[in-house]
């Protein structure tokens, strides 16, 4: 199955999977979705992740979500803003606030994949990927 937005197939799925109250959500990975991911555990959105290379001609991740005592997701929601139809590109001074700054934007920079505030605080602004709360 060929799927032409990787990242928004990606948040679908995490989305999915909080919904459903699954503890773990598999998906093939790529360079983009482990820095994403790697962003969304130092946050604390998540609980993990790891990348599995079985031998297979693709690797795949695997990402443990997190849940509150109470049994709600710490993600409550997930929201694709530059889509491959419509890039979104945003300046240092103008990166979005997510939810008052409850929430996070995740930006592709010159620098690599960061979140609002590391992106801020190296000067830089890119391609707004996504919004999560």
């Amino acid at each position: 199955m060929s799927v032409n937005d990787p990242i928004g197939d990606m948040l679908t799925r995490i989305r999915n999977a909080c919904m459903a109250r699954h503890t773990t959500v598999t998906m093939p990975a790529s360079k983009m979705k482990i820095a994403i991911a790697d962003i969304l555990k130092r946050e604390g959105f998540i609980r993990d992740y790891t990348v599995i290379d079985d031998g297979k001609p693709y690797k795949t991740i695997s990402i443990t979500l997190k849940y509150m005592s109470d049994r709600r997701p710490a993600i409550t929601g997930l929201r694709r803003v530059s889509k491959p139809g419509l890039r979104i590109y945003t300046k240092r001074d103008d990166i979005p606030r997510v939810r008052g700054g409850l929430g996070l934007s995740i930006l592709s920079t010159p620098k690599g994949v960061l979140a609002d505030h590391e992106a801020w605080r190296e000067r830089v602004g890119g391609e707004v990927l996504c919004y999560v709360w």
